[in-house]
């Protein structure tokens, strides 16, 4: 096994990063040796046929029986990688195996990396639909916007295991905790602040859900087109549903405009936001610049006038990483077989995550670092007494 924190003894002539992924980052492995007949007999053939004919009869007990139980499809399309856009399923390998690895680093979660060599949203759809009955869930991965939003919200109604978009989500969960802290860092509720995001797609309308779940005093969301409104004709329905839930404040114009004197600014987009901008904003300002690797605003250049700054970066505080959210979220709705992911099971894992550091409270310490084990312990924890709460758990 190569250890990824040791990388510093290659070649300068070398990128480190392609020996680490010679071969692969994942592999499949047994949990039962098979060592004479008698255990062949067992674990195949004759003996397995007396599971597979109770599970027949008996469906649920496919989860006591096979790796249905703890075992998570992760499905890409590749045309939403990272930062780098539409590279096809095989430039999108590498990270789904990456995400595959992480989900059992951090969760102790078994996932196996599909990439689909279709667009087509019925395609993609059906594909997904006919081979989950091997799976316990569904992680949706780098697949575009607005498709992104039907795929997700089709499969969660064809079937009865969780269906979570990360690059939705995830990122939803993770700046909602940051940003329970940063407002007690800076003595505010959530229901204080007005906030921006800069940018539209996928994470950006999943966070302006989440905050909107979670009580946010107001919240304006800006395109490439400018700040979203009802007044607005060129909106998809996605759009027009988030324009319909926030921007109380009849917004319009550009990101620019929405940012004088708002409490906070999300960036989920690569458009820079000039320094004279954020200088507008109000007095003790959070500003969380996402955009990897160049962040919408510089810590440098946001630390000379807000109070907490975050990034997606890991060489600076702060770091919103979605690994902080999908392990456990998908850990504790596999733990209580759940039949969806419901937004108060979202929310659950936001408060779960600040509370790790909660007594640890600094300006640069708003989130815990994704190697703290404690997040491995709660978001699960209050992933399932959500679903509990909420009535989609079957055990």
């Amino acid at each position: 096994m190569i250890d990824c924190a040791v990388t510093s003894d290659w070649s300068e002539n070398i990128d480190p990063v392609f020996p680490l992924h010679q071969g692969g980052k994942i592999e499949i492995r047994p949990t039962v040796r098979v060592r004479d007949r008698a255990g062949l007999a067992l674990a195949y053939t004759p003996g397995v046929a007396r599971v597979s004919s109770a599970i027949a009869a008996d469906p649920e007990l496919a989860r006591d029986y096979t790796w249905k139980s703890n075992t998570v499809l992760v499905v890409t399309d590749g045309t939403a990688v990272l930062g780098l856009g539409d590279i096809g399923p095989l430039g999108a390998l590498p990270v789904m195996e990456g995400k595959a690895l992480l989900f059992k680093e951090f969760g102790g979660v078994d996932a196996v990396p599909i990439c689909l060599d279709t667009k087509d949203t019925d395609e993609i759809i059906d594909t997904v639909a006919r081979i989950a009955p091997a799976f316990g869930g569904i992680n949706l991965e780098d697949i575009s916007a607005p498709r992104c939003f039907e795929i997700e919200q089709r499969l969660d109604d064809l079937l009865d295991i969780p269906v979570f978009h990360d690059d939705q989500h995830g990122t939803a969960i993770v700046v909602l905790a940051a940003l329970l802290n940063a407002a007690r860092v800076t003595n505010r509720q959530l229901g204080d602040l007005r906030v921006v995001i800069s940018g539209a797609g996928a994470a950006g309308v999943a966070v302006a859900n989440i905050l909107l779940d979670a009580g946010i005093g107001d919240i304006a969301v800006g395109d490439s087109k400018g700040i979203i409104h009802l007044s607005r004709d060129d909106l998809h329905p996605i759009k027009v549903d988030l324009a319909e839930r926030s921007n109380r404040a009849a917004l319009s114009g550009s990101i620019a405009d929405a940012m004088a004197g708002a409490d906070v600014f999300i960036g989920l987009s690569s458009g820079q936001v000039d320094d004279d901008v954020v200088a507008t904003m109000a007095p003790g300002a959070i500003i969380f610049a996402l955009a990897n690797p160049d962040p919408e605003v510089h810590p440098e250049v946001a630390r000379r006038t807000a109070a907490v700054v975050a990034t997606g970066r890991s060489d600076f505080p702060n770091q919103i990483n979605n690994v902080l959210a999908f392990p456990g979220v998908f850990r504790g709705a596999l733990d209580v077989r759940a039949t969806t992911i419901t937004p108060g099971m979202k929310v659950a894992a936001a408060h779960a995550i600040a509370d790790v550091v909660i007594d640890e409270l600094e300006p640069d310490l708003i989130v815990p670092s994704v190697f703290d084990r404690r997040v491995s312990a709660q978001v699960p924890r209050a992933v399932a007494a959500a679903a509990r709460a909420d009535g989609v758990a079957r055990a």
